[in-house]
C-alpha cells in the first residue's frame, strides 16, 4: 500500500493589476470615516438638543404637571439612549470596517470595545432600538389622553414588532454559532 503525496500547491501569484484593483478595495474602506464623523456631529446636535430640552423643563418645573415632568425626563432619558446607540455604532462600525481605534490600555476604554463582531453589533443595536421603543411607548402610556385608540394600538404593533426582531435576530446568532462549532 504505497501513499503517495498529493502534488504541492504553488501559491498563485497576482498580477499587477489584481493586486492595484485589490489595494483600492482595501483603501475604499477609508470612505467609511465620514460617516463616523457625522454620527459624532449628530451625538454633538443630540447634546445641544438635550440641553436645550433640560434647560425648558428647569425653567417650567413649578408649572408643570407629573405627567408632563415624567415625560420631559423620559424624552431625556429617550436622547441619552440614542446618544449611546450612536457611539456604539461609531466604536464598533469604525473598528469593524476601518481601522482599529489606537488608544493602547487606557483606562477609560469600554471593555467590549475591539471585541464586538458584526454579530455583537446587531445584538446591541436592536438591544437599544428596544430600550428607546419601550421608553417611547412608556411616555405614550402616561399620555394616553393625548393620542387615539389607533395611535396606541399602532405604537404597541410597532414596539412588539421590535423585540419579536430582537428575539428573532437572537435566535438566528444562537442557532448560527451551533452550527459553526459543530
Amino acid at each position: 500500500m504505497s501513499h503517495s503525496q498529493p502534488p504541492e500547491i504553488k501559491p498563485r501569484t497576482a498580477s499587477k493589476l489584481e493586486q492595484f484593483v485589490e489595494s483600492c478595495i482595501f483603501r475604499a474602506r477609508w470612505l467609511l470615516a465620514p460617516f463616523f464623523i457625522g454620527l459624532l456631529v449628530a451625538i454633538v446636535l443630540l447634546l445641544l438638543k438635550f440641553f436645550k430640552y433640560l434647560f425648558h423643563m428647569a425653567v417650567n418645573t413649578f408649572n408643570a404637571t407629573n405627567e408632563q415632568l415624567l415625560v420631559g425626563i423620559l424624552t431625556l432619558v429617550d436622547t441619552a439612549l440614542l446618544a449611546g446607540l450612536l457611539l456604539i455604532i461609531i466604536f464598533s462600525g469604525y473598528e469593524n470596517f476601518v481601522s482599529k481605534l489606537n488608544i493602547g490600555n487606557h483606562e477609560d476604554r469600554p471593555a467590549w470595545m475591539g471585541k464586538v463582531g458584526f454579530s455583537g453589533l446587531k445584538m446591541k443595536l436592536i438591544s437599544a432600538i428596544v430600550a428607546i421603543s419601550a421608553v417611547e411607548l412608556l411616555k405614550v402610556f402616561i399620555s394616553s389622553t393625548s393620542h387615539s385608540s389607533d395611535e396606541l394600538l399602532w405604537k404597541v404593533i410597532i414596539h412588539v414588532t421590535f423585540v419579536i426582531s430582537g428575539v428573532m435576530f437572537a435566535l438566528t446568532d444562537f442557532i448560527n454559532s451551533k452550527t459553526h462549532n459543530h
